[in-house]
């Protein structure tokens, strides 16, 4: 089983297909690419529309390779009965082999898209860069039938994700041979994404989403010798006077994620014990007991106490997650991080990662974020649609969310309780950050359609709510039976 699905950037796919050229005849990579383009173009009108024979798609057909994968699915489908029309929008540099195969198959050219079903999206492939060209940009933005990308979205980067100005939005994107870096950190463009296999050797991503099967293979839960010491104790120092709901979702969380022990450390103890009894509460720090994990930061404050306890906290062998008010205290003393031998895990959404770092996240998040991990020898989860963990030497995790429900007050607080969790089980730092954010994600997917498909706004206490049903979900992904 797999544990990991990689995205591969434009350097590594252009390596790869050199390498597959050197093994397969001419034109056969794209002629699988072409077949597989053409397979999801016609499931998407048998589920859309009822058939295929009689449907009407339109192709945009830039320059190049991804104009030409285009005009060979049109060819595909013309022969299963499609009446396909292609608008060339340049169109001295139309792929000529292409072309000549959609024209013997009956393909019309046209200066306009008509009356489609579906169309092809074949303007840019993974070359382009920037918006859509001012004809393109027009064509895409009087749309109104279902969009197919091939290989990705037009006007979006592919290593990046950015989006600099008018761009393709897709309902769905076949991906050839290899998944790239758009397809997570743009997935919103993307739509739903279909991998058509043409034959790469690929090399170790350094770009890398957990497969959910191997989340919930790996999920803690107690075994035959456990008991409540020996699968970790968490440890929380969140919350105040000013914020106590933030001690209720953290602790709350981390109660949910693991069956160990959470201890809390605060003055929101009232608070956390009246929502959840299970928890040891404790005034101090020092006072607290064994821990196998420390989380800091939410609603804790960043006056002279707070620092007093984040200090106390990092001046342990134990891991320690720190969130909120905990990287408001370290942007202005990063050194008391940067020297720990424990792991740190970070968890700055971007206005508190520009506020560590002296400045914006920037179009290459991952980049960026590689950066920080580095410089601060810690893991650095980036929250966001696509949230990003990166740790030292390893690959870069991203974590596409499939929605933004969990985007309200207090959601963080419960991600952060869940890391905490899974470090004191003794998971690894950066496991335990994207797996946390996996489950966080479904939490909030499954309580905004809790009672309403369409979906409907959350709150962090219903998010935390269903935390344990999500790692149900992937645990069951694992263990069908």
């Amino acid at each position: 089983m797999s544990t990991q699905r990689g995205y591969f950037t434009v350097d590594e796919v252009r390596a790869a297909e050199a390498e597959l050229f050197t093994r397969v005849p001419e034109g056969a990579p794209m002629q699988r690419a072409a077949h597989g383009l053409a397979t999801v173009v016609a499931g998407e009108l048998r589920e859309r529309t009822g058939g295929i024979a009689g449907r009407a798609v339109t192709l945009l057909v830039g320059s190049g390779d991804n104009g030409g994968d285009a005009l060979w699915a049109g060819a595909r489908l013309r022969r299963r009965g499609v009446a396909v029309t292609a608008v060339l929008l340049n169109p001295e540099r139309a792929h000529a082999k292409g072309l000549a195969a959609l024209r013997k198959t009956g393909g019309r050219i046209a200066d306009h898209v008509g009356d489609p079903d579906l169309v092809i999206d074949g303007i840019v492939g993974i070359s382009g860069h920037g918006p859509l060209r001012p004809r393109a940009a027009e064509i895409v933005a009087a749309l109104d039938a279902p969009i197919v990308a091939a290989d990705l979205p037009s006007g979006v980067d592919p290593d990046t994700g950015a989006i600099e100005g008018a761009a393709v939005r897709a309902d769905v994107t076949v991906a050839f041979g290899a998944y790239k870096p758009v397809h997570a950190l743009a997935a919103a463009q993307c739509g739903r994404i279909e991998l058509v296999p043409i034959g790469l050797r690929l090399p170790e991503p350094s770009l890398a989403a957990l497969e959910p099967v191997s989340i919930g293979a790996a999920w803690p839960v107690p075994g035959p010798a456990d008991d409540k010491y020996t699968q970790g104790v968490t440890g929380v120092c969140a919350g105040s006077a000013t914020y106590p709901g933030a001690a209720v979702l953290c602790a709350g969380a981390a109660v949910a994620a693991t069956s160990g022990m959470v201890r809390y450390a605060g003055t929101g103890a009232a608070e956390v014990l009246n929502h959840f009894p299970e928890v040891i509460a404790t005034p101090t720090v020092a006072a607290a007991g064994r821990v196998q994990s420390w989380v800091f930061g939410p609603g804790a404050g960043t006056d002279a106490a707070a620092r007093k306890r984040l200090i106390e906290i990092l001046s342990t062998d134990l891991p320690v997650v720190i969130d909120a008010d905990g990287l408001t205290l370290l942007a202005s003393e990063p050194w008391l991080v940067r020297d720990r031998a424990a792991a740190t895990v970070l968890t700055p959404h971007a206005g508190e990662f520009a506020r560590l770092t002296g400045g914006e996240v920037g179009a290459d998040r991952v980049a960026a974020i590689r950066e920080l991990a580095e410089s601060w020898q810690v893991t650095v989860l980036l929250k966001g649609r696509a949230t990003l963990v990166a740790a030292l030497d390893r690959p870069v995790l991203v974590n596409d969310a499939g929605g933004s429900w969990a985007a309200t007050a207090g959601a963080g607080d419960v991600l952060a309780g869940i890391i905490g969790a899974l470090l004191a089980a003794g998971r690894d730092p950066a496991w335990s950050a994207a797996a946390a954010a996996r489950a966080h994600a479904l939490a909030a997917n499954l309580a905004a359609l809790d009672d309403a498909p369409a979906g409907a706004p959350i709150s962090a206490s219903l998010l935390s709510a269903h935390v344990r049903p999500a790692i149900g979900v992937l645990r069951r992904l694992a263990h069908p039976f």
